[in-house]
């Protein structure tokens, strides 16, 4: 096995957990409510990306207000786990970096820590050239001290490297899920990992509703928010329409996700929207980056592809886009992970008490 890479910097911590706390108990209501008069309709995406040579590299944007600029696609971590055999998913993750996609997503639950186990094989390989290259992102799911302590650590030692990039709350997906991080220690843990430079940055995901989300800004002051964003949830329960502008005031950077409606890609399957579209359409919002799903080494020519010949939706072909999408979208049957708890993981299901 390779020695542990330590990427380099490390950030400083946010405000103490009494002062995330009084922030919560204070401000949270009156800074949701102004957030949900921020929804403008949906435009293309305004800042300025960093664009490679041709065929050489990802376009990348800027992460929030951490300073660092991460590929306009981001490598998922669920999708790398489900591939049978090991070694091809290491070739897929290499070739990935190769290509310009060098932001990494996973999970300390996806495929029972699978996804990390076999990541952290592909980024170790080599010496470790591979994890210099990464921006890593993985998440943890626990909201007590004791299990994010534990999580943190065993995330590190997967993926075997000493520090984490970013590191996500994940699936923040009821409204008690605000109020349990703070009052059950799992924020403060995330904080103290960070300020022992375990962690460089912090943020939460999740995929119910934006005003979960909402309430959650004002917990901390999170450097990311990890939501769904895709052509459908622009007529329901809209993460771009509600939550981005309220990142936006706050310097949160928003990353995109289920841009083809989830694992099944819904969207798609239905014929609601094209893939190409789809990923357009996500990357047309103002997110940092969108998380993509590959299995196959074709999936990553394609993906590649759009993101290098990107070209922001808007005027009639935006307009059109939508027309078509809006019969299918308002009643959220393409989105069913935001009003069922089917495509909630197991660890979170038994968290808050479904079977």
């Amino acid at each position: 096995m390779c020695n542990p890479v330590r990427h380099p910097n490390s950030t400083p911590p946010g405000p103490s957990i009494d002062e995330t706390r009084r922030e919560f108990l204070q401000s949270g209501a009156a800074a949701t409510a102004g957030a949900l008069t921020l929804a403008p309709l949906v435009t293309a995406h305004e800042p300025t990306p960093v664009v490679p040579k041709p065929g050489n590299g990802l376009p990348t944007r800027p992460l929030g207000k951490t300073k660092e600029n991460v590929s306009i696609l981001c490598l998922g971590g669920w999708h790398i786990g489900a591939i049978k055999n090991p070694q091809e998913a290491i070739k897929i993750m290499h070739a990935a970096i190769d290509e310009g996609m060098t932001f990494f997503d996973n999970c300390w639950d996806y495929h029972d820590g699978g996804s990390e186990l076999v990541m952290g094989k592909a980024l170790s390989a080599d010496g470790g050239k591979w994890r210099k290259k990464c921006f890593l992102m993985t998440k943890v799911c626990a909201r007590d001290a004791k299990g994010v302590r534990a999580m943190i650590d065993q995330s590190l030692k997967r993926l075997n490297t000493d520090v984490i990039d970013l590191m996500q709350m994940h699936e923040i997906n009821w409204d008690n899920d605000p109020e349990w991080v703070v009052e059950q220690g799992g924020l403060a843990e995330l904080l103290k990992a960070q300020k022992a430079g375990k962690i460089r940055y912090v943020g939460f995901t999740g995929h119910k509703s934006p005003h979960i989300h909402l309430k959650m800004l004002p917990v901390h002051a999170w450097d990311t928010v990890q939501c769904p964003i895709n052509v459908c949830d622009h007529f329901y329960r809209s993460f771009a329409k509600e939550l981005i502008p309220a990142a936006k005031k706050a310097q949160i950077a928003v990353i995109g996700m289920k841009s083809l409606g989830g694992g099944d890609g819904k969207i798609v399957q239905a014929n609601v929207a094209t893939a190409e579209e789809c990923i357009r359409f996500a990357l047309s919002q103002e997110i940092a980056s969108l998380v993509i799903g590959i299995r196959t080494m074709d999936e990553l020519k394609k993906n590649v592809a759009t993101a290098r010949n990107f070209r922001p939706l808007e005027g009639d072909e935006l307009r059109n886009l939508l027309n078509k999408v809006k019969p299918h979208a308002g009643d959220g049957r393409h989105e069913r992970f935001k009003s069922t708890t089917d495509f909630d993981g197991p660890y979170h299901r038994k968290q808050h008490g479904f079977e």
